[in-house]
C-alpha cells in the first residue's frame, strides 16, 4: 500500500484530499493516511481530526508527500520536514524541481486544471504532469496519480513551465476578457446569459478545430470598419488597449499562417 501525506489546506490541496480519500475507499492500494494544515478546521470537514497535524514534528512516515502550498511558501515547507531521503513533491505549475530541499527525494506532481474550493471537478480528466530525479520515484508518482486520472505525462520543469503559461493564456487571461464582457453588458442593460451559448461553443470547436482553424470574428476577416466601429464604443482606455492588442495579435498571426 502506497502512504500519502497531504501538506496544505488551500483549494489544491483540499481536491487532492477529496480525491485521494475517493480513490483510496475503491482502491486497496493507496492510503491517505494525514494531512498538514496550520489550522486544523480549514481541513477537518474533508478528513477525520485523528488524521490532521498542525505539526511538522507529528508528520508520520509514508511513501509520499505532496506540498500544495503557495508557490512563494514550498521552498520554505519543504525545508521545515523534519526527515531525509523520503519523496517529497509539489503541486505547482511554475516552481522548478530545485525548489525543493534536497534533504529528500524530489518530483512534482501537478494537476494542471483550475480549482476552487465549491466547485467539484472530475478528477479522472485532469492530465497530472509528474517529474522526479529518478525512475524509481517516477514509477510510484504514475503509480499514484494513474489512481485518480487517466491522463498522466511525464513532463520536465521547463516544459512545465511552458504549459503553466500556456495555461494563464487559455484560462486566466480568457476568464478576464469574460469578465470585460461581463462589465460592457452590465453598463448597456443587456444580460451576460445571452453570451454563454457562444462561450460554450467557441470552447467546444477546440475539440475538434485547432485554435486556429476556429478562429472568427472581424480581426480574422480583417473587416476594418467593425474594428474602426467597436474601438469608437470602448470608452473604457484598458478595454480599448485589450482590444487593439489582441485585433493586431490575430492579423499577425493569420500573416504567419
Amino acid at each position: 500500500m502506497t502512504k500519502i501525506i497531504i501538506i496544505g489546506s488551500g483549494n489544491v490541496a483540499q481536491h487532492l484530499i477529496r480525491t485521494f480519500q475517493d480513490a483510496a475507499s475503491l482502491n486497496s492500494k493507496i492510503e491517505l493516511v494525514q494531512v498538514f494544515a496550520r489550522q486544523k478546521d480549514s481541513v477537518s470537514h474533508l478528513i477525520d481530526l485523528d488524521k490532521i497535524t498542525t505539526n511538522f514534528d507529528d508528520l508520520l512516515e509514508a511513501d509520499l508527500y505532496i506540498i500544495s502550498v503557495s508557490d512563494d511558501a514550498i521552498s520554505e515547507v519543504s525545508s521545515q520536514l523534519p526527515f531525509n531521503n523520503r519523496l517529497v513533491v509539489h503541486t505547482s505549475g511554475s516552481v522548478a524541481l530545485d525548489a525543493l530541499d534536497t534533504k529528500n527525494r524530489k518530483g512534482v506532481f501537478y494537476p494542471l486544471q483550475t480549482f476552487s474550493k465549491d466547485k467539484m471537478v472530475d478528477f479522472k480528466v485532469i492530465p497530472i504532469c509528474l517529474e522526479s530525479e529518478n525512475a524509481t520515484d517516477f514509477q510510484l508518482l504514475e503509480k499514484v496519480a494513474k489512481t485518480i486520472s487517466d491522463k498522466v505525462f511525464a513532463i520536465n520543469s521547463e516544459q512545465r513551465k511552458a504549459l503553466h503559461v500556456a495555461a494563464v493564456f487559455v484560462n486566466n487571461f480568457v476568464n478576464h476578457l469574460y469578465q470585460i464582457g461581463h462589465s460592457i453588458c452590465t453598463e448597456n442593460q443587456v444580460p451576460f446569459e445571452i453570451l454563454k451559448p457562444l462561450i460554450q461553443e467557441t470552447a467546444e470547436k477546440i475539440n475538434t478545430l485547432t485554435p486556429e482553424e476556429a478562429q472568427t470574428g472581424p480581426a480574422k476577416r480583417h473587416d476594418s470598419k467593425t474594428i474602426t466601429a467597436h474601438e469608437l464604443f470602448l470608452t473604457n482606455k484598458n478595454q480599448s488597449t485589450i482590444y487593439k492588442i489582441l485585433t493586431q495579435s490575430i492579423q499577425d498571426n493569420g500573416k504567419k499562417l
